[in-house]
């Protein structure tokens, strides 16, 4: 397996109340909502679709840094380090900034 089967349980759980579809993509598993990204875990840890609003808020959280693919930071994504993951609080503080993105897009057909 490619990601931390137990993050993606954290993330399961952090989303239980919302109907989230799984689709496995950029070689880990993302966290769909109203066919959009919320979050996902890949090789490195786990990443957040916090967009350009939250985005420098997210990064002065220790253990989150920018979400790089292909050797290009993604600016609307960060990543999350296990340790910082692992920490209910930071979890949730980029979760809620990860939802608050989502929820302010219109739903995918």
């Amino acid at each position: 397996m490619a990601w931390d089967l137990g993050l993606a349980q954290l993330l399961r759980d952090d989303l239980a109340e919302l109907e989230v579809t799984e689709k496995k993509m950029f070689g880990g598993l993302a966290f769909m909502w109203n066919g959009h990204m919320v979050c996902g875990v890949h090789k490195g840890g786990a990443m957040f679709r916090v967009g350009k609003d939250h985005s420098d808020k997210a990064l002065s959280i220790p253990g989150v840094g920018p979400m790089m693919f292909t050797g290009r930071p993604m600016t609307s994504m960060v990543a999350c380090q296990d340790d910082a993951c692992a920490d209910e609080e930071r979890r949730g503080q980029l979760m809620a900034m990860a939802l608050a993105t989502v929820r302010a897009l219109p739903p995918k057909a």
